[in-house]
């Protein structure tokens, strides 16, 4: 019997030791492959081919939709998903015949076409998408400087600003692989979501012959649909995006018309037909965890339904009702549109005269909740992750110094030479250099000083470390990330206020290199998983970004020079969809944080210092979650309570409005909760694939609308295509102002 005992408590032990061996994190063991077949072939024309292609086609579709109202974003997965049976075609046409070059011979096709071609083609694709919303994000910088500001810009410049932001963090992400990359206990959640996916794409499971639908034919009719579908809500009967029924029942009403208006208003009842509107800012809902969903659902009615109609009917703060309920436009005190170029001089920066003529700058309820929400935000993901995960955190990261190698760990080290480091000090070197002759020889053009440029990347780099150990092992903050683009717009405007486009180059320099570093480690992850050689990952990675930003750039340059009144929603035609709308955003932060500053506003000078105690709000909330969560440890619910998602979620309102909520809380209930808990096995096979789907009809349907009836000016004029028919929601309500289309009260 003992020795029995003895026996079983050895077997215990060894299957503990292999499991550790394998992966400390139960998650990993389940998802990824603990072998490597390092002979498949990754540099082949089919990777290349596709690579390009998808990484060209992703940044020119993103580019081209985030002008438009409804910014859909066209994310890796589509790439992921499309590209399967494009490389089984070539894999089965192509020539296998060899041809030398001098002692190297190659072939056209090597083989069929394999997992790891389809991992560098997707981040290829990955670099199209971009972090942070689709494009790249100093294209904005560009945006705003020719649309809203009507200043000039030279090409050269903007090419600069938009590959050195892009590149400058992939030069220190590179120095801290080692610590958040090759560890086992930096496990990178998220990553697990693409691993399972090329799993099951390229896997065989034998489902494929039990009568159902393979995943690529499900794909191609879903596409379909979805492309032939877009062509109502894109050209026939446009108000099917934005259907607000509680306006068409009270044409009259500006009260009711601000509670039901999808896109001026609180959108009680608003729903859309449309998957752009439905996938627009927040992504695809069906590729957002559940508990997220729930968290912004609360988030969303806090703001919607409590903070919003009780500072603007009930308590009238800050003379609200003299605005719209919600709007991204800046107002004076007596309810008209702030004109911002009155206030800039020669010199492009504030001009104090006008700006005293014109009086302070005021903001909707709706727009100055959403930055009191982002600073409670900002507090609440550094105080939600210290006290929910700060032992786990610390315990794993001084585990991955003391920790055995994992076998993925061991696999890469043994079959693939690493990147010299002098890689990624040369590039690192180089982007600093660059960014640095763009903020002296064109300074006339970028308003940044040379210690802006360094402030905002030592910024970026001491922040890197942490949110790259935060999102590794909670993926807290890869749901809604905060990032740096609140603090170092409001460092700049408190150190250097009164110059708009140094206080959002400051911001880019220092958000998008901390955020390209994160992503940079995130897909080395995914490599690191996927057995990708680390050489190749890097070149694909630099190579795809400089590729994307460039057309990014040419993309914008041409729509910018192409659509008369681009941006600018008052000029444009009804029904428009040039509006902008992230732009607006981004132009009215230029205003509100550069040319006036944060003292102006947010400062004594200013409305709305009382925002200000957001930050204590955000700090304080995630302590009485985590002391409920000790106090009633039985109550699991509690923990599932997060703060940062639910304050996070108006990190997009606007340009986000309400009828883009209320459609992706719904359908990502349906499917990750519904579908996902009734029909796992549909979800499991389908969910992801009809999101990619879905994304690559619309995108492509858009395109063909754009060539074949857009640029020709050809539009259809009837009820149905005179937007969401609700006017008077953008009305103020306040006694005496008057505006255009609206009573008089």
């Amino acid at each position: 019997m003992a020795s029995t005992e003895i026996q079983s408590d050895r077997e215990k032990a060894r299957l503990a030791a292999d499991e550790e061996e394998s992966s400390p994190i139960e998650q990993v063991r389940l998802t990824v492959s603990p072998t490597d077949d390092p002979s498949l072939p990754v540099w082949t024309f089919r990777m290349w081919f596709l690579g390009l292609l998808s990484c060209a086609l992703l940044s020119f579709l993103n580019q081209f939709f985030a002008y438009r109202t409804e910014a859909l974003v066209i994310t890796q997965i589509t790439v992921q998903v499309a590209t399967l049976p494009i490389g089984r075609f070539m894999a089965a046409v192509l020539p296998t015949k060899q041809f030398r070059v001098g002692s190297k011979a190659f072939s056209l096709n090597p083989g069929p076409f394999n997992t790891k071609e389809h991992v560098l083609i997707s981040i290829f694709a990955n670099a199209g998408s971009a972090f942070g919303g689709g494009s790249a994000y100093a294209v904005g910088i560009v945006n705003i400087i020719r649309a809203f500001y009507h200043r000039k810009i030279s090409f050269l410049a903007s090419w600069l600003l938009i590959i050195t932001t892009q590149v400058l963090g992939y030069g220190w992400a590179g120095l801290l692989r080692k610590y958040v990359v090759e560890p086992a206990h930096m496990w990178w959640p998220a990553t697990l979501v693409q691993v399972s996916l090329f799993r099951a794409l390229h896997e065989k499971s034998g489902d494929d012959e039990k009568g159902r639908t393979t995943r690529a034919k499900f794909f191609v009719i879903a596409l379909a649909c979805s492309f032939l579908w877009y062509v109502v809500p894109g050209y026939l009967f446009s108000t099917i995006a934005t259907i607000s029924w509680v306006c068409w029942a009270f044409p009259k009403s500006v009260k009711v018309q601000q509670i039901g208006s999808g896109m001026h208003g609180l959108g009680l009842g608003a729903f859309s037909l449309d998957w752009s509107t439905i996938a627009a800012f927040y992504g695809s809902p069906l590729t957002s965890p559940f508990f997220a969903i729930v968290n912004s659902l609360a988030g969303y009615l806090l703001i919607i339904y409590v903070a919003v109609p009780v500072a603007y009917w009930g308590f009238n703060l800050f003379g609200a009702n003299k605005f719209p309920i919600f709007s991204s436009h800046l107002y004076t005190s007596r309810g008209e549109i702030y004109d911002i170029t009155a206030i800039v001089n020669d010199k492009f920066e504030l001009d104090p005269a006008k700006y005293a003529e014109q009086g302070r700058v005021h903001l909707s309820m709706f727009f100055a909740l959403s930055y009191g929400f982002g600073f409670a935000a900002i507090a609440a993901t550094l105080t939600h992750t210290v006290m929910f995960y700060g032992k786990e955190m610390y315990a794993r990261f001084r585990a991955s110094y003391n920790e055995k190698e994992d076998v993925h760990t061991r696999l890469m080290k043994q079959n693939y030479d690493d990147i010299p480091g002098w890689w990624f000090h040369s590039l690192l070197a180089v982007s600093i250099a660059v960014s640095l002759v763009l903020c002296t020889v064109l300074q006339d053009q970028v308003q940044m000083p040379w210690w802006g440029l360094i402030f905002a990347s030592a910024l970026a780099f001491v922040f890197t470390l942490p949110v790259s150990i935060i999102t590794a092992t909670t993926n807290v903050v890869s749901i809604y990330t905060p990032g740096l683009n609140i603090i170092t717009e409001y460092a700049m405007g408190v150190i250097l206020p009164g110059r708009p486009i140094a206080n959002v180059c400051f911001k880019t320099y220092g958000y998008m290199s901390m955020g390209q570093a994160v992503s940079f480690l995130s897909d080395f992850k995914l490599g690191h998983y996927m057995k990708i050689p680390p050489r190749s990952m890097f070149l694909v990675q630099f190579i795809g970004t400089v590729l994307a930003g460039t057309i990014n750039l040419v993309v914008a340059w041409w729509l910018l020079t192409s659509v008369k009144n681009i941006c600018q929603d008052d000029l444009l035609p009804a029904g428009s969809p040039w509006t902008c709308p992230q732009d607006r955003v981004f132009f009215d932060a230029s205003v509100i944080w550069g040319l006036v500053g944060p003292k102006r506003i947010f400062g004594s000078e200013g409305n709305y210092g009382s925002m200000n105690w957001f930050f204590l709000v955000g700090a304080v909330g995630p302590v009485l979650v985590w002391l409920a969560h000790r106090a009633f440890p039985g109550q699991g619910w509690i923990r599932l309570v997060n703060l940062p998602v639910v304050f996070g979620v108006s990190g997009m309102i606007p340009p986000a409005t309400a009828i883009n909520l209320n459609s992706w809380i719904v359908v990502g209930t349906v499917f990750n909760f519904f579908v996902f808990r009734y029909r796992k096995k549909w979800w499991q096979r389908y969910n992801y694939i009809l999101s990619a789907a879905l994304d690559a009809g619309v995108a492509f349907m858009a395109v063909v609308l754009y060539f074949s009836v857009g640029m020709e000016e050809r539009s259809l004029d009837w009820w149905g295509n005179a937007g969401e028919h609700c006017d008077l929601a953008a009305c103020p309500t306040a006694r005496g102002v008057v505006t255009d289309g609206c009573p008089v009260f």
